[in-house]
């Protein structure tokens, strides 16, 4: 039976879990309210509070990420120093989310991000009209050039899902920026990397199995992203976890007409790609960023009635968009072992960054 790798694996040595320790960017002790007006709440989790605040000094707005340093009665501090490591490393990045400042109060690290005024992309895979799929071609494409980014420097995400990608306007639909990185690890350091963490339907098949963790991890889940803008439904989710589990480990995929209706056969081969058992086979994201369907060039955002924003079918999966309101949990969790039964949560209600 597969044991379970809870975040207390993390409290050994950086090295040997693919942690980050070193930052540059200063935590400042004064209070965060002298520099910053908060003018609202974006998104509230367990352990962590977002919200949209102003600077005094510039007018410039950001988010600003309230995270506690106890969880669960534990010291957390070295892995909210891991999550501005990694968005360090990240800095030149047009696609990630940017780390402007930190602060540090008597319970939190507040980080200072950069603002994206156009919400998740993660609205428009459960809205009444999805994108048109040239738009949604430009999106995957700068999703792809972030991971991209980030697997250069030897760095996996792990949490990638339409909830973590954010966007710099909504109308129009603006750029992707990439965010929260508290998963996120450092390929190589020391060995291999096994761990039991994610969102369990955007995970891939070796998190489930606790087989070693590559860059192609990644990218099991952007094929998860892209089915889900392209059909508005979620590739593997299940009635309970447990199905949710199965879905995933016997690749378990609705590429019928219906489904696809409306779609290019190029996005279904993408996704085809992607969305295979062994990591080994699937595409890097430089080789995915050449799939011809990233580079049609008949697709119009405009003109192309075909392509014009599609109405929604009616989801089969009803109500498991949703978690019972008494699931609350933060995106610092880890998901449970395939093989136990612990409670069933969905990150992707919490809103974090």
């Amino acid at each position: 039976m597969m044991s379970r790798r809870r975040i207390d694996s993390r409290s050994g040595a950086a090295g040997t879990t693919g942690l980050l320790s070193d930052i540059n960017t200063p935590i400042c002790s004064e209070p965060f309210e002298s520099v910053y007006e908060i003018t609202g709440e974006l998104g509230r989790g367990k352990f962590a509070v977002v919200r949209r605040c102003v600077e005094k000094a510039s007018g410039k707005v950001f988010a600003a990420k309230f995270l506690k340093k106890r969880r669960r009665g534990r010291d957390c501090r070295a892995e909210v120093v891991h999550e501005m490591a990694v968005l360090e490393m990240t800095r030149n990045s047009a696609r990630v989310v940017n780390l402007h400042a930190a602060y540090e109060t008597d319970h939190d690290i507040v980080l200072v991000l950069e603002y994206a005024a156009g919400g998740e992309i993660f609205d428009h895979c459960i809205s009444d009209e999805l994108l048109p799929e040239a738009q949604i071609i430009r999106l995957i494409r700068q999703t792809l050039e972030g991971v991209h980014y980030l697997h250069q420097s030897s760095l996996v995400h792990l949490d990638l899902k339409p909830q973590n990608i954010l966007l710099t306007s909504l109308t129009p639909v603006g750029d992707i920026k990439i965010v929260d990185f508290g998963l996120a690890r450092r390929l190589g350091a020391v060995g291999e990397l096994r761990e039991i963490l994610g969102t369990p339907e955007y995970v891939a098949p070796e998190i489930l199995n606790y087989e070693p963790i590559t860059t192609s991890t990644d990218l099991w889940s952007v094929g998860v992203i892209a089915y889900m803008l392209v059909t508005g439904e979620s590739p593997f989710v299940g009635d309970d976890k447990q199905e949710t589990y199965l879905n995933v480990s016997q690749i378990n995929v609705d590429y019928s007409r219906e489904t696809f209706s409306r779609v290019s056969e190029l996005a279904v081969d993408f996704i085809r790609k992607l969305l295979v058992k062994a990591p080994e086979d699937r595409p890097s994201a430089a080789e995915c960023m050449s799939h011809p369907w990233l580079w049609q060039q008949s697709l119009s955002l405009t003109s192309d009635p075909s392509y014009a924003p599609r109405p929604l079918r009616e989801r089969s999966c009803g109500t498991k968009w949703t978690m019972p309101p008494e699931d609350t949990e933060d995106k610092e969790n880890m998901i449970e072992s395939p093989h136990s039964h612990a409670k069933k949560f969905r990150l992707e209600e919490d809103g974090d960054f």
